[in-house]
């Protein structure tokens, strides 16, 4: 799976579902897609609606995984969520955007969630 980042992100995005369901998030989306953004996770924490960025890693050679969530990126996550918030009606909602860190080491995974990461 080192060579296969795309499985690699796949997995890291599994584990991530299982541990904010266990943390009692309800989830409502998972790669979620509109032209111009993709969100990972869509989950409701309390009454507080979730976009959630996913980045896995098996290594540290290029930086933390939360180091690749730019400001790009970050832009691009809150137009994917003000496009879903406006399509579900849900525009009043509070918000938070979160960043989940996947480490993966011999088939394990270590998770680390940072609320309000932007």
């Amino acid at each position: 799976m080192k060579n296969d980042p795309k499985a690699l992100g796949r997995s890291g995005e599994t584990a991530a579902v299982s541990f904010l369901q266990t943390r009692g998030f309800a989830i409502l989306e998972t790669n979620y897609r509109t032209k111009l953004a993709e969100i990972d996770i869509i989950a409701k924490d309390k009454d507080c609606i979730c976009f959630i960025e996913v980045k896995t890693r098996h290594s540290l050679r290029k930086g933390l995984p939360r180091e690749s969530v730019n400001y790009s990126k970050q832009k691009k996550i809150i137009l994917g969520a003000t496009f879903y918030l406006k399509d579900k009606k849900q525009i009043n909602s509070r918000v938070r955007f979160d960043v989940i860190e996947v480490y993966k080491k011999n088939g394990s995974f270590e998770i680390n969630l940072i609320e309000n990461a932007f």
